[in-house]
């Protein structure tokens, strides 16, 4: 409203209550604090709904490469293709 030249020369836009406060009534403040933990706590749903979901997807194995002169190297987190690349690696040195 305020980003409008038209309406604001006639309207001023100013935060408040519609109304005054009715007592045994809840009052602006505590809308606001219902609003920002409601939106507090789907966020956190979120985050956990995510992080149980990345658990469920299938992880790539972890390889053991031992090499003749008794190195061990571990490969994890990669694809099999990018793991065979370092296995062929690891073994020609």
């Amino acid at each position: 409203m305020n980003a409008d030249p038209g309406v604001r020369r006639h309207v001023q836009a100013v935060p408040g209550t519609a109304g005054p406060a009715v007592p045994g009534q809840q009052g602006d403040v505590i809308d606001i604090v219902s609003l920002l933990l409601s939106g507090g706590f789907s966020a956190a749903s979120l985050a956990v709904s995510i992080a149980s979901w990345r658990a469920t997807r299938p992880q790539p194995p972890t390889l053991i490469v031992e090499r003749p002169d008794g190195v061990k190297v571990e490969i994890a987190g990669h694809s099999s293709a990018e793991a065979e690349e370092i296995m062929r690696r690891v073994l020609a040195e």
